[in-house]
Protein backbone atom coordinates (compact mmCIF):
# COMPACT_ATOMS: atom_id res chain seq x y z
CA UNK A 1 0.00 0.00 0.00
CA UNK A 2 1.66 3.32 -0.84
CA UNK A 3 2.18 5.84 1.78
CA UNK A 4 -1.14 7.83 0.37
CA UNK A 5 -3.49 5.36 1.01
CA UNK A 6 -1.88 4.18 4.36
CA UNK A 7 -5.45 4.72 6.02
CA UNK A 8 -7.19 2.73 4.34
CA UNK A 9 -8.67 -0.62 5.15
CA UNK A 10 -6.10 -3.98 4.72
CA UNK A 11 -9.03 -5.75 3.93
CA UNK A 12 -11.25 -5.55 0.81
CA UNK A 13 -14.88 -5.41 0.60
CA UNK A 14 -15.51 -8.62 -0.72
CA UNK A 15 -13.49 -9.95 2.49
CA UNK A 16 -15.43 -8.03 4.71
CA UNK A 17 -18.72 -9.32 3.30
CA UNK A 18 -17.24 -12.61 3.48
CA UNK A 19 -16.48 -12.09 7.07
CA UNK A 20 -20.14 -11.21 7.67
CA UNK A 21 -21.75 -14.15 5.73
CA UNK A 22 -19.56 -16.25 8.36
CA UNK A 23 -20.81 -14.67 11.28
CA UNK A 24 -24.69 -15.24 9.51
CA UNK A 25 -23.99 -18.95 9.06
CA UNK A 26 -22.26 -19.33 12.59
CA UNK A 27 -25.30 -17.80 14.28
CA UNK A 28 -27.49 -19.62 12.02
CA UNK A 29 -25.72 -23.19 12.97
CA UNK A 30 -25.70 -22.86 16.48
CA UNK A 31 -29.51 -21.39 16.85
CA UNK A 32 -30.89 -24.66 14.92
CA UNK A 33 -28.70 -26.71 17.59
CA UNK A 34 -30.02 -24.33 20.78
CA UNK A 35 -26.73 -23.31 21.72
CA UNK A 36 -26.97 -19.73 23.28
CA UNK A 37 -24.83 -16.97 21.98
CA UNK A 38 -23.53 -15.17 24.93
CA UNK A 39 -20.99 -12.33 25.65
CA UNK A 40 -17.87 -11.88 28.44
CA UNK A 41 -15.93 -9.00 28.86
CA UNK A 42 -12.91 -8.63 27.38
CA UNK A 43 -11.10 -7.27 30.41
CA UNK A 44 -10.37 -8.91 33.63
CA UNK A 45 -8.24 -8.55 36.62
CA UNK A 46 -6.84 -12.24 36.05
CA UNK A 47 -4.84 -13.51 33.12
CA UNK A 48 -3.83 -16.80 31.38
CA UNK A 49 -0.78 -18.04 33.27
CA UNK A 50 0.00 -20.16 30.30
CA UNK A 51 3.77 -20.05 29.82
CA UNK A 52 3.13 -19.91 25.81
CA UNK A 53 0.18 -17.36 25.82
CA UNK A 54 1.44 -13.89 27.15
CA UNK A 55 -1.55 -11.50 28.20
CA UNK A 56 -2.28 -7.45 27.08
CA UNK A 57 -2.31 -5.30 29.55
CA UNK A 58 -4.15 -2.03 29.99
CA UNK A 59 -5.80 -0.32 33.39
CA UNK A 60 -9.25 0.45 34.88
CA UNK A 61 -10.47 2.42 37.07
CA UNK A 62 -6.91 2.53 38.54
CA UNK A 63 -6.64 -1.20 38.56
CA UNK A 64 -4.20 -3.76 36.70
CA UNK A 65 -6.05 -5.34 33.85
CA UNK A 66 -6.01 -7.87 31.15
CA UNK A 67 -7.51 -8.04 27.76
CA UNK A 68 -8.58 -11.96 27.43
CA UNK A 69 -6.99 -14.46 25.37
CA UNK A 70 -9.66 -16.31 25.19
CA UNK A 71 -13.02 -16.65 26.88
CA UNK A 72 -12.96 -19.35 28.38
CA UNK A 73 -12.98 -18.82 31.88
CA UNK A 74 -16.12 -16.56 31.60
CA UNK A 75 -17.69 -19.16 29.57
CA UNK A 76 -16.91 -21.93 32.06
CA UNK A 77 -18.26 -19.47 35.14
CA UNK A 78 -21.37 -19.41 32.95
CA UNK A 79 -21.83 -23.33 32.70
CA UNK A 80 -21.21 -24.29 36.11
CA UNK A 81 -23.81 -21.33 37.00
CA UNK A 82 -26.13 -23.77 34.79
CA UNK A 83 -26.20 -21.95 31.50
CA UNK A 84 -26.22 -24.61 29.56
CA UNK A 85 -24.88 -25.27 26.41
CA UNK A 86 -22.95 -21.55 25.12
CA UNK A 87 -20.76 -20.28 22.21
CA UNK A 88 -19.23 -16.88 21.97
CA UNK A 89 -17.99 -14.78 18.75
CA UNK A 90 -15.69 -12.32 20.45
CA UNK A 91 -12.27 -10.69 19.95
CA UNK A 92 -9.56 -12.01 21.78
CA UNK A 93 -6.12 -10.24 22.43
CA UNK A 94 -2.17 -12.07 22.55
CA UNK A 95 0.72 -9.92 23.02
CA UNK A 96 3.20 -10.70 20.28
CA UNK A 97 1.57 -12.46 18.07
CA UNK A 98 2.29 -10.93 14.84
CA UNK A 99 2.75 -12.42 11.33
CA UNK A 100 0.92 -14.23 8.17
CA UNK A 101 -1.05 -16.18 10.30
CA UNK A 102 -0.91 -14.01 13.57
CA UNK A 103 -2.57 -10.51 14.74
CA UNK A 104 -2.65 -9.51 18.43
CA UNK A 105 -6.46 -8.84 18.08
CA UNK A 106 -8.18 -11.49 16.83
CA UNK A 107 -12.06 -13.30 16.69
CA UNK A 108 -12.06 -16.50 18.43
CA UNK A 109 -15.13 -18.63 17.93
CA UNK A 110 -16.09 -21.00 21.54
CA UNK A 111 -18.61 -22.85 22.17
CA UNK A 112 -19.39 -26.09 24.72
CA UNK A 113 -21.19 -29.03 24.80
CA UNK A 114 -22.49 -30.14 28.50
CA UNK A 115 -22.40 -34.09 28.36
CA UNK A 116 -20.73 -34.43 25.34
CA UNK A 117 -17.08 -35.86 25.06
CA UNK A 118 -14.04 -34.76 22.93
CA UNK A 119 -15.31 -37.00 20.40
CA UNK A 120 -18.70 -35.93 20.08
CA UNK A 121 -17.59 -32.23 19.91
CA UNK A 122 -15.27 -32.64 17.07
CA UNK A 123 -17.96 -34.83 14.87
CA UNK A 124 -20.31 -31.06 15.74
CA UNK A 125 -17.14 -28.71 14.69
CA UNK A 126 -16.30 -31.45 11.41
CA UNK A 127 -20.24 -30.96 10.68
CA UNK A 128 -20.02 -26.83 10.76
CA UNK A 129 -16.26 -27.02 8.24
CA UNK A 130 -17.37 -29.10 5.84
CA UNK A 131 -21.11 -27.32 5.16
CA UNK A 132 -18.91 -24.30 4.54
CA UNK A 133 -15.86 -26.68 2.79
CA UNK A 134 -17.73 -29.44 1.33
CA UNK A 135 -14.86 -30.55 -1.33
CA UNK A 136 -12.82 -31.25 2.16
CA UNK A 137 -11.80 -34.60 3.37
CA UNK A 138 -11.73 -34.99 7.07
CA UNK A 139 -9.70 -37.11 8.90
CA UNK A 140 -9.64 -38.70 12.33
CA UNK A 141 -6.03 -39.43 13.67
CA UNK A 142 -4.47 -39.75 16.96
CA UNK A 143 -1.20 -38.02 17.88
CA UNK A 144 0.54 -41.41 18.51
CA UNK A 145 -0.06 -42.26 14.73
CA UNK A 146 0.80 -38.87 13.63
CA UNK A 147 4.40 -39.18 15.20
CA UNK A 148 4.40 -42.58 14.32
CA UNK A 149 3.84 -41.56 10.41
CA UNK A 150 6.14 -38.39 10.29
CA UNK A 151 8.54 -39.33 12.76
CA UNK A 152 8.84 -42.72 13.43
CA UNK A 153 8.41 -41.82 17.37
CA UNK A 154 5.72 -42.76 20.14
CA UNK A 155 5.37 -39.37 21.73
CA UNK A 156 3.58 -41.19 24.59
CA UNK A 157 7.07 -43.45 25.45
CA UNK A 158 9.67 -41.23 24.01
CA UNK A 159 12.42 -39.58 26.17
CA UNK A 160 13.43 -35.89 26.61
CA UNK A 161 16.76 -36.43 25.06
CA UNK A 162 15.44 -38.29 22.02
CA UNK A 163 12.75 -35.30 21.40
CA UNK A 164 15.77 -32.63 21.58
CA UNK A 165 18.44 -34.69 19.61
CA UNK A 166 15.38 -35.17 16.62
CA UNK A 167 14.17 -31.40 17.02
CA UNK A 168 18.43 -30.13 16.58
CA UNK A 169 18.44 -32.69 13.68
CA UNK A 170 15.85 -31.19 11.56
CA UNK A 171 16.03 -27.65 12.53
CA UNK A 172 18.56 -24.74 13.56
CA UNK A 173 17.56 -23.32 17.08
CA UNK A 174 19.85 -21.05 19.26
CA UNK A 175 18.32 -21.33 22.34
CA UNK A 176 17.50 -24.42 25.56
CA UNK A 177 14.89 -26.68 24.57
CA UNK A 178 13.61 -27.04 28.55
CA UNK A 179 10.58 -29.57 28.12
CA UNK A 180 8.85 -32.34 25.79
CA UNK A 181 5.67 -29.53 25.24
CA UNK A 182 8.49 -26.94 23.69
CA UNK A 183 10.15 -30.01 21.75
CA UNK A 184 6.52 -31.34 20.63
CA UNK A 185 5.48 -28.39 19.16
CA UNK A 186 8.63 -27.44 17.12
CA UNK A 187 8.62 -30.66 15.71
CA UNK A 188 4.60 -30.16 14.95
CA UNK A 189 5.06 -27.15 13.16
CA UNK A 190 8.52 -27.82 11.55
CA UNK A 191 8.60 -31.04 10.70
CA UNK A 192 4.20 -32.42 10.42
CA UNK A 193 2.71 -29.45 9.57
CA UNK A 194 4.68 -29.02 5.93
CA UNK A 195 3.72 -32.21 5.27
CA UNK A 196 0.03 -32.06 5.43
CA UNK A 197 -0.38 -29.14 4.07
CA UNK A 198 -3.49 -30.29 1.81
CA UNK A 199 -5.30 -32.16 4.76
CA UNK A 200 -8.26 -31.79 6.93
CA UNK A 201 -6.93 -33.26 10.68
CA UNK A 202 -8.70 -34.02 13.65
CA UNK A 203 -5.82 -35.08 15.90
CA UNK A 204 -6.80 -36.42 19.20
CA UNK A 205 -4.75 -37.87 22.39
CA UNK A 206 -2.05 -35.70 23.23
CA UNK A 207 0.63 -35.89 25.19
CA UNK A 208 0.15 -35.80 29.42
CA UNK A 209 2.99 -33.12 28.85
CA UNK A 210 0.47 -30.85 26.67
CA UNK A 211 -2.83 -31.45 28.82
CA UNK A 212 -3.69 -27.78 29.01
CA UNK A 213 -6.88 -27.66 30.35
CA UNK A 214 -8.28 -31.38 29.53
CA UNK A 215 -8.92 -34.36 31.44
CA UNK A 216 -6.62 -37.01 31.60
CA UNK A 217 -7.76 -40.68 30.37
CA UNK A 218 -6.14 -43.31 28.35
CA UNK A 219 -5.74 -44.83 24.82
CA UNK A 220 -5.71 -47.86 23.36
CA UNK A 221 -2.18 -48.90 24.23
CA UNK A 222 -2.98 -48.30 28.02
CA UNK A 223 -1.21 -45.26 27.93
CA UNK A 224 -1.20 -41.98 29.58
CA UNK A 225 -2.68 -39.18 27.34
CA UNK A 226 -4.27 -36.08 27.37
CA UNK A 227 -7.96 -35.88 26.05
CA UNK A 228 -7.24 -33.18 23.97
CA UNK A 229 -7.87 -32.23 20.22
CA UNK A 230 -6.80 -30.12 17.57
CA UNK A 231 -7.51 -29.65 13.78
CA UNK A 232 -5.54 -28.78 11.33
CA UNK A 233 -6.85 -27.25 7.77
CA UNK A 234 -4.99 -27.15 4.85
CA UNK A 235 -1.38 -27.20 7.19
CA UNK A 236 -3.06 -24.54 9.61
CA UNK A 237 -3.76 -24.97 13.17
CA UNK A 238 -7.12 -24.11 13.37
CA UNK A 239 -9.39 -25.37 16.14
CA UNK A 240 -8.43 -26.76 19.95
CA UNK A 241 -10.87 -28.14 21.88
CA UNK A 242 -10.71 -30.56 25.09
CA UNK A 243 -12.87 -32.99 27.13
CA UNK A 244 -12.94 -30.08 29.88
CA UNK A 245 -10.77 -30.42 32.97
CA UNK A 246 -13.70 -30.35 36.03
CA UNK A 247 -11.60 -30.72 39.27
CA UNK A 248 -10.90 -27.60 41.09
CA UNK A 249 -8.30 -29.20 43.25
CA UNK A 250 -6.56 -30.92 39.72
CA UNK A 251 -7.15 -27.19 38.10
CA UNK A 252 -5.19 -25.34 41.08
CA UNK A 253 -2.45 -27.73 40.73
CA UNK A 254 -1.56 -26.93 36.96
CA UNK A 255 -2.37 -23.38 37.76
CA UNK A 256 0.34 -23.23 40.26
CA UNK A 257 2.49 -25.37 37.88
CA UNK A 258 2.53 -22.69 34.93
CA UNK A 259 3.28 -19.64 38.20
CA UNK A 260 6.16 -22.24 38.89
CA UNK A 261 7.01 -22.94 35.21
CA UNK A 262 6.74 -18.53 34.73
CA UNK A 263 8.73 -18.12 37.65
CA UNK A 264 11.80 -20.51 36.57
CA UNK A 265 11.73 -19.34 33.50
CA UNK A 266 12.29 -15.74 33.92
CA UNK A 267 8.64 -15.02 32.10
CA UNK A 268 5.80 -12.65 33.69
CA UNK A 269 4.00 -13.03 36.60
CA UNK A 270 0.60 -13.02 36.66
CA UNK A 271 -2.27 -13.61 38.32
CA UNK A 272 -4.37 -16.74 37.83
CA UNK A 273 -8.38 -16.91 37.25
CA UNK A 274 -9.35 -17.58 41.32
CA UNK A 275 -12.71 -17.28 40.28
CA UNK A 276 -12.22 -20.66 37.50
CA UNK A 277 -11.16 -22.57 40.63
CA UNK A 278 -14.04 -21.90 42.61
CA UNK A 279 -16.71 -22.26 39.85
CA UNK A 280 -15.12 -25.83 39.40
CA UNK A 281 -15.66 -26.27 43.25
CA UNK A 282 -19.54 -25.58 42.71
CA UNK A 283 -19.57 -27.95 40.33
CA UNK A 284 -18.78 -26.96 36.60
CA UNK A 285 -21.05 -30.34 34.24
CA UNK A 286 -18.66 -32.79 32.33
CA UNK A 287 -18.43 -30.95 28.83
CA UNK A 288 -16.49 -30.31 25.98
CA UNK A 289 -15.14 -26.98 24.71
CA UNK A 290 -13.32 -25.70 21.60
CA UNK A 291 -12.36 -22.63 20.30
CA UNK A 292 -11.78 -22.32 16.60
CA UNK A 293 -9.90 -19.49 14.84
CA UNK A 294 -12.62 -17.35 12.54
CA UNK A 295 -9.70 -15.37 10.80
CA UNK A 296 -7.91 -17.93 9.91
CA UNK A 297 -10.97 -20.07 8.59
CA UNK A 298 -11.55 -16.83 6.68
CA UNK A 299 -8.07 -17.00 4.98
CA UNK A 300 -9.04 -20.63 3.75
CA UNK A 301 -12.47 -19.81 2.65
CA UNK A 302 -11.12 -16.91 0.60
CA UNK A 303 -8.00 -18.20 -0.11
CA UNK A 304 -5.75 -15.74 1.33
CA UNK A 305 -2.02 -16.02 2.02
CA UNK A 306 -2.36 -13.60 4.76
CA UNK A 307 -4.34 -12.93 7.89
CA UNK A 308 -4.17 -9.21 7.16
CA UNK A 309 -6.22 -9.72 3.62
CA UNK A 310 -9.46 -10.70 6.09
CA UNK A 311 -9.15 -8.08 8.87
CA UNK A 312 -10.49 -4.48 8.25
CA UNK A 313 -7.80 -3.28 9.94
CA UNK A 314 -4.47 -4.68 11.80
CA UNK A 315 -2.86 -3.61 14.48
Amino acid sequence: MSEDNFWQPSANIEALKARASLYRFIRDFFSTRHVLEVETPIVSPFATVDPFIESLTTTLSNRYCYLQTSPEFFLKRLLASGSGDVYSLAKAFRQGEQGEKHNPEFTLLEWYRVGWDEHQLMEELEKLITLLLPSVDPQKISYRSLYLQYLDIDPHAVSLDRLKKLVRENMTIDFELPDKSTCFDLLMTHCIEPQIAKDFLLVYNYPVEQAALAKLGKNEQGQLIARRFEVYLQGMELANGYFELTDACEQKKRFDADVAYRENNNLPLVPYDKKLVAALAAGMPECAGVALGIDRLLMILEKKADISQVLSFTV
